[in-house]
């Protein structure tokens, strides 16, 4: 199903791409605030992702109220592949994603697309953001270091560089690394834009314009893990289809960057008592080879089946 309204015959110049899932709750509101952009010369695609609510409906109307929305329906298939649609869809030669709980400052467009058009020879913008909803200790205005200042094959490989929302890009680049893998459930936009900003100039916009909500708090232990290990295998994959990367930075730096979190993240599962998530990573690093003498006391006692390692765990801690 496919629904929209149309201000003028003009083409966009930016497309925004809004996946949505059961989000009828919110979805206006994040619709009234992106209505609220300074810069007007853009498109909304929203890609219902099979939601079981109410959220098509409310998207029905609300295409009666705003100007330039297009919304498609599809059986769902989970983030990626919505903003996929959204990219086949997307008319504009600038790309920014927005999902149906977040949202921007007025300027954010304004501003990204200025910085663009200042720097014609970069292909993204990015910006600040601030996580909203969680412990005031994590909801600190955050502004991202000069990628192109630092060591940027380092610092783009350790960690997703934005969320998926603090970004304006250029179609093309987006285009020229496929969208978004479907394989990744998580770590998806890591993906996408690690291969974007390796090679090619970004620029930065030093100011907090987009902001992240949190609707439920904390991810619980499950997803934090899956979320730690797509993020791997995003670095693996990555390596393997450009050795020039791991040849820049050595291989001390690229498995400490890599293998060295998986080790890190496994501490962090142990002494927050969540003995499951790290038996699992215990035992990946082990395989990979990757501990000092100091960790075998750790590790090693991964290699016994869950049931008994919690058991031994407790034991030495009591």
């Amino acid at each position: 199903m496919r629904q929209t309204t149309d201000i003028s015959q003009a083409k966009p110049l930016i497309s925004v791409i809004m996946p949505c899932y059961n989000s009828a709750h919110i979805i206006e509101k994040t619709i009234a605030n992106l209505y609220q952009q300074t810069f007007k010369n853009f498109e909304l695609i929203v890609v219902d992702d099979g939601s079981s609510d109410n959220s098509l409906e409310v998207l029905q109307t609300i295409t009666t109220l705003y100007q330039n929305i297009l919304v498609i329906s599809q059986q769902n298939k989970g983030p990626g592949p919505a903003r996929n649609r959204g990219l086949e869809a997307a008319s504009g030669e600038f790309i920014a994603f927005l999902d149906s709980d977040d949202s921007w400052h007025p300027e954010f467009l304004a501003k990204l697309h200025h910085k663009l058009e200042e720097k014609p020879d970069s292909v993204l913008a990015y910006c600040g953001w601030q996580n909203i909803g969680l412990s005031a200790e994590k909801s600190q205005p955050y502004i991202p270091p000069d990628y192109e200042e630092n060591d940027k094959f380092a610092v783009l490989l350790r960690s997703c560089p934005w969320p998926i929302h603090a970004a304006l890009t250029r179609k093309f680049a987006i285009d020229q690394v496929g969208g978004f893998n479907e394989h990744w459930l998580t770590a998806e936009d890591f993906d996408m834009w690690i291969r974007i900003a390796m090679f090619a100039n970004i620029v930065r916009v030093p100011e907090v314009l987009a902001y992240y909500h949190h609707q439920q708090g904390e991810q619980i232990s499950s997803n934090r893990l899956r979320a730690i290990i797509n993020h791997w295998g995003v670095q693996k994959g990555l390596l393997r289809d450009f050795p020039v990367i791991s040849q820049t930075l050595g291989k001390a730096k690229t498995d400490l960057l890599t293998k060295g979190q998986l080790l890190q993240r496994a501490y962090e599962f142990y002494w927050k008592n969540d003995l499951p998530s790290a038996h699992h990573l215990f035992r990946k690093t082990l395989g990979l080879g990757y501990f000092g003498m100091k960790d075998l006391k750790y590790i090693l006692p991964s290699l016994l089946p869950l049931a008994l390692y919690l058991v031994l765990i407790k034991k030495i801690r009591s």
